[in-house]
């Protein structure tokens, strides 16, 4: 693919919208079916964060419309999530609401170079178990999140706690007014109840927004203490390039590479699993990265936070009928007229409803039937997700990640150490005076760096043998140590006045093996045989000739 290609492989073209005449129908209503799903994700996204409802609503809005237009998914909803929400927090109590713009514009640059570089595929290494190990543990700190707005008059309270999402919510029991929390408690219980029940009436019913506008209603009529949203502008405001000097930008770049992988990671999760759940069409990772930097990017350039692709929202809309990239802009427009006409009322919302909202999403993140199914799978599987569920609740999204994946490559090398194997054959046909002084040997499965040793032991270990003969046409995958292993057993056989035959050798190992000096290892270069039968003839003729001799 030439370079003119490539960059027209990560632009919007008409052929996005090839089947817009079909479907611009069922586009339309899941966007606004998602949109109104959206709107108080996206403001309790904006306030758990620490930044402020607007912030939420302005990622929904701008990002939206961005990643649907330049992103590389038919289907995809962009806007603040839980995950990311998790990331901001800390950010916000070290450098301040001010550092999230520019938080927003770093990163989405760096998702954009990621995606140019075609790292795209990368989220495919990721284990299945790490995957819900992350997932289990965001959901666990977006739960607790919620501890401080149900105890605090104000919802700048939250940020008066730890960043540990855990030391937070002790923090916030300990220092609760309980006739506050009782009112608290009782607005969010509401909005639960009615959002779990809703679905059971009909699924399309949006049980969040009726939660919302009851609870708020209740409160317009019964005077309680509970905090609001506050005012919000009635329009989007003016762009600007957020701080960008060079000082700010290097305390704040280590954050924003944090905020990128997440972006990363969490979009082409969420493009993956929508591309699985009906025919929408392909999806270009590498397109995705690129639509998502950019989505971040305006995202600060306007106040709002950096996006990424949302599993729930983006659910949402290909089950409503979403099949093209029109439901995406159609969900942001939705959210746009809201803040136009309805600002007003979205102020009223109290923050405990809120609160309530992200509480049951949270919890319908974690599957139970998932998390039975890798904790009975293998310990290995449960470990890794065990343990990234509990690095993510106590220190860090990535560090998370990382270390799941760490211990999930551990064990996958243990197990491919383990597959490796030396095994004697007996030689085929009648048996001759001295075939009791040749060995056929096997080697089998990889033969890489964490088997190599074993495999050496196994084989130099062999006592009473004139001729070696190893088959090696059943070796699976060879590095650089296993191969240099191969050329270590030859001479230390050699050494011993055993003398080896190789069998066998894979037109894709023979490079290897030439290059690191496995072949020039042998005794004579006749040693090599592509033919069992010739190997052991051979064989036999120096065991003969051995006797003769002696």
């Amino acid at each position: 693919m030439s370079v003119a290609q490539r960059v027209r492989s990560l632009l919007p073209s008409l052929d996005d919208y090839r089947n817009l005449r079909h479907t611009w129908r069922s586009d339309l209503v899941a966007g606004l079916t998602v949109g109104i799903v959206a709107l108080p994700l996206a403001l309790g996204f904006g306030v758990s964060s620490g930044v402020s409802a607007e912030a939420g609503l302005i990622t929904a809005i701008v990002a939206g419309i961005l990643a649907a237009i330049f992103g590389g998914s038919n289907v995809q909803i962009s806007g603040p999530t839980g995950a990311m929400v998790v990331v901001l927090l800390p950010i916000v109590a070290q450098h301040g609401v001010g550092a999230v713009a520019t938080v927003s514009v770093l990163a989405g640059l760096i998702v954009i170079v990621a995606g140019v570089l075609r790292l795209g595929r990368a989220v495919s290494f990721i284990p299945w178990p790490v995957i819900e190990g992350f997932t289990l543990g965001i959901a666990l700190i977006i739960f607790l999140q919620q501890v401080p707005l149900l105890t605090s008059h104000d919802q700048a309270g939250a940020g008066e706690h730890s960043s540990n999402a855990v030391i937070a919510a002790g923090q916030a029991i300990a220092a609760a007014d309980p006739a506050y929390v009782a009112w608290a408690v009782g607005a969010a219980a509401i909005v639960a109840v009615i959002m779990v029940l809703a679905p059971r009436v009909h699924r399309a019913i949006p049980g969040s927004i009726i939660g919302i506008v009851v609870v708020t209603l209740l409160c317009a009529v019964v005077p309680t203490p509970l905090a609001r949203i506050g005012t919000l502008p009635n329009t989007l405001p003016a762009p600007s390039l957020p701080n960008l000097n060079p000082a700010v930008v290097g305390s704040l770049l280590m954050p924003a590479v944090t905020v990128a992988a997440l972006a990363a990671i969490e979009s082409l999760l969420s493009a993956r699993v929508a591309a699985s759940l009906e025919d929408t069409g392909p999806y270009d990772p590498d397109r995705e990265l690129v639509g998502q930097g950019l989505a971040s990017i305006g995202s600060g350039v306007f106040g709002g936070m950096p996006a990424t692709g949302a599993i729930a929202r983006t659910a949402v809309n290909v089950r409503a009928g979403g099949r093209t990239r029109l439901a995406a802009i159609v969900h942001s427009l939705v959210l746009l007229t809201i803040v136009l006409v309805a600002a007003g009322p979205v102020g009223m919302i109290p923050l405990a409803a809120l609160a309530g909202i992200l509480m049951v999403t949270a919890v319908r993140m974690v599957q139970l039937s998932t998390v039975r199914s890798i904790i009975r799978s293998t310990r290995s599987d449960a470990a890794a997700f065990l343990l990234t569920a509990l690095v993510t609740v106590s220190f860090d999204l990535i560090v998370a990640v990382i270390v799941g994946m760490v211990l999930a490559g551990i064990v996958a090398l243990r197990h491919m150490s383990r597959a490796a194997g030396v095994h004697r054959e007996e030689l085929a046909g009648e048996p001759q005076p001295g075939d009791e002084r040749i060995a056929v040997l096997r080697l089998d499965g990889p033969l890489i760096f964490t088997s190599a040793d074993r495999v050496l032991e196994l084989v130099t270990g062999i006592r009473g043998t004139q001729v070696v003969i190893l088959r090696l046409s059943q070796l699976e995958l060879v590095d650089a140590s296993g191969a240099r292993v191969l050329a270590e057993i030859v001479q230390s056989l050699e050494r011993r006045g055993i003398t080896v035959l190789i069998k066998g050798v894979r037109s894709d190992h023979d490079r290897l093996f030439r290059s690191v000096g496995v072949l020039a290892s042998l005794r004579h270069h006749r040693h090599q045989f592509n033919d069992l039968d010739a190997a052991v003839a051979h064989a036999r003729s120096h065991v003969q000739r051995a006797e003769a001799a002696g």
